[in-house]
């Protein structure tokens, strides 16, 4: 079972990801919050896997409220879902500790997606915020630093590196290569191993600077 906490100050939003969420019978949410502060009240009382985090809130904002939730429990993955994906409130909720970013018109479908791959390690981002990430990385790496040659790989994991460059879950990845899921997500410690890279995103932009 999936634990849920939901921060919004927008109680209509909050009805409609509660039915959302308990539509699939692996999520319960556990409870809800109307501010950053009573969110990090309840992450911390509570103990969710998941949480579902606005940003702009009277008070104790979303941005701060991830900087708390995640230094004082780790374990809980902060998902922001917002209305503002730009890159003003992007990157200040990623520094903060956000394990994943999704605007608030994906898809029901995506959304429900995005808690299995948050409690399996695998951040879940719109694909026009991956887009983002890796550009501005890409941009901000030019001229800076030289562009990495990549360490010998083999096909299957060029393969494997290209989809996650692509914004693809590691669920997605083993679809389409025919292979297990528990065999990608080896292929992505690999990955990381081999480069160096610590995160997804990292690997994302190897990917676009191998394909440039």
């Amino acid at each position: 079972m999936i634990r849920v906490l939901l921060v919004d100050d927008q109680r209509l939003v909050r009805v409609g990801l509660r039915m959302l969420c308990e539509s699939d019978p692996e999520v319960e949410v556990v409870g809800e919050a109307e501010d950053g502060g009573e969110g990090v009240r309840l992450a911390a009382a509570l103990l969710p896997d998941v949480i579902l985090m606005d940003l702009r809130m009277p008070g104790l904002d979303g941005i701060a409220a991830t900087r708390r939730i995640t230094a004082a429990r780790p374990a809980s993955k902060v998902v922001v879902l917002t209305t503002f994906d730009d890159d003003d409130h992007l990157y200040p909720a990623l520094s903060a500790g956000a394990f994943g970013f999704l605007a608030k018109d994906c898809p029901p479908a995506d959304l429900l997606a995005a808690l299995r791959r948050a409690v399996a390690g695998d951040p879940p981002f719109s694909q026009a915020v991956l887009g983002r990430l890796v550009e501005q990385a890409v941009r901000s790496r030019a001229g800076r630093e030289p562009v990495r040659e990549l360490p010998e790989l083999s096909p299957r994991e060029r393969e494997v590196l290209g989809m996650i460059g692509a914004g693809l879950s590691n669920k997605e990845i083993a679809e389409r290569l025919h292979l297990g899921v528990s065999t990608v997500k080896t292929y992505v410690s690999g990955l990381m191993r081999k480069t160096g890279e610590q995160n997804r995103v990292r690997l994302a932009v190897l990917a676009a600077q191998d394909l440039a």
